[in-house]
């Protein structure tokens, strides 16, 4: 007896340049990985410029290319809409998309705002009542390793969350002579490290000690004032946008190399230190730079918690550390845990015990979810409710920064 085919879902992409690129390879590899309760199906890449989205979906594996993205939302063979843009472009497309009966994966930062977050959300609890489902890409959460952090913790394998110190550290604006790109300007971006990739260390600590912040303290700091324009044309040129993953998201050529001495303004914060506290209480210490030197890719968090802690750093991405606070001091000490496993999140689907995952492997646990969550008539996580909150602790670190580092509380119920 053949097999029954499985309800297809079809995929539009709106971006193909960096973000674009992975969401892309994810969706190729899903569903040849893991058993799905649907088929994704590559329709349509949205950008700009149409002879590079062409290309593009070419050699992406998209079926087809376009570059109205209004005009893709009223195709009955499209079912997902999936925002791989800056900022500044999230809110309409998102709403939209999520109004025209679509379900929607958007990148993170959710917004450039709380107010267009808001707006966001607002248009995802209408959808869910359709049916209709929307999720923030925060990536970092399908990290197996990090993924087993938060099974841990939630056993009560640390006892009650104590502390939480994390960083996310990057080097690639360290060079004072690279170009400006959209990434440093704040009507794009919405911020800097602290959108980019300090959002991530946000949504980590609410993911992994499962509660919300109550309020913050924050300082951020402009480095470099001015840039080079150079180049910033070509850093742009991945169709519609590039999105935002935190990766060396930028520019590689200089102003001397490019034969040019204008320089305009960096509008965005170039490092960002934030203390804070969580709903419990439990005190939060978190760093966002990009520039520090050395350092590629240094997303590091600890949770100290009353009978143990966790520990993981990316740039070591297969493994967690684990401390034991129950056990004699003459043996105790942090346990390397290869987080290589069949046991272990995700890794039923993919390589034998001790052969390591990559930065792709979490946006195909990425769809993974999403699709499993469509299929099954729930939001997965993070929701557009989760990405408000983090857009929240963005806004009140800025406003903190502002008022000379002032505590800045944060209120979920309140709009703006």
């Amino acid at each position: 007896m053949a097999e029954l085919e499985k309800p297809r879902l079809g995929v539009a992409m709106i971006g193909h340049a960096f973000m674009g690129r992975v969401h892309s390879q994810a969706w190729r590899s899903a569903s040849r990985f893991f058993d799905l309760p649907m088929e994704p199906q590559m329709r349509v890449l949205v950008g700009r410029d149409a002879q590079r989205s062409k290309q593009a979906a070419q050699r992406l594996g998209w079926v087809e290319s376009a570059t109205d993205w209004r005009r893709v939302l009223e195709r009955k063979d499209v079912d997902l809409i999936d925002i791989c843009t800056p900022g500044d472009t999230h809110a309409e497309i998102a709403a939209a998309a999520l109004e025209a009966g679509k379900h929607v994966l958007v990148e993170k930062p959710m917004a450039n705002s709380v107010a267009e977050a808001q707006r966001m959300n607002d248009a995802a609890h209408r959808a869910r009542a359709q049916g209709i489902h929307a999720m923030v890409g925060f990536t970092y959460r399908r990290v197996p390793a990090l993924k087993l952090a938060q099974e841990l913790i939630a056993e009560g394998r640390i006892g009650e969350v104590r502390q939480v110190r994390a960083q996310y550290l990057q080097d690639w604006l360290g060079d004072e002579t690279a170009p400006l790109s959209w990434r440093l300007d704040k009507a794009r971006a919405g911020s800097g490290a602290l959108g980019d990739i300090g959002a991530h260390i946000v949504d980590l600590t609410c993911f992994l000690t499962g509660q919300r912040f109550a309020g913050v303290s924050g300082m951020l700091d402009t480095i470099v004032a001015e840039r080079p324009v150079a180049a910033a044309a070509a850093v742009a040129a991945g169709g519609i946008g590039g999105g935002s993953g935190g990766l060396r998201g930028g520019p590689g050529a200089s102003a001397e190399a490019s034969g040019t001495a204008a320089t305009g303004p960096v509008t965005v914060d170039d490092a960002a230190l934030v203390t804070a506290r969580l709903s419990s209480g439990a005190p939060v210490i978190l760093e966002a730079s990009r520039f520090a030197w050395g350092r590629k890719n240094a997303l590091r968090i600890e949770v100290s918690g009353s009978r143990g802690a966790v520990s993981f750093d990316f740039e070591d991405m297969n493994v967690l550390h684990y401390y034991d606070a129950t056990q004699p001091a003459r043996t105790a000490g942090f346990t390397r845990i290869m987080a290589t496993e069949p046991e272990h999140p995700y890794l039923e689907a993919w390589w034998p015990a001790g052969h390591g995952l990559g930065y792709e492997h979490g946006f195909t646990h990425q769809v993974v979810d999403l699709v499993r969550g469509i299929a099954a008539g729930k939001d997965p996580r993070p929701s557009f409710e989760d990405g408000l909150h983090v857009q929240r602790v963005l806004e009140a670190v800025e406003r903190s920064s502002g008022a000379a580092h002032q505590w800045t509380e944060i209120h979920d119920h309140e709009r703006r």
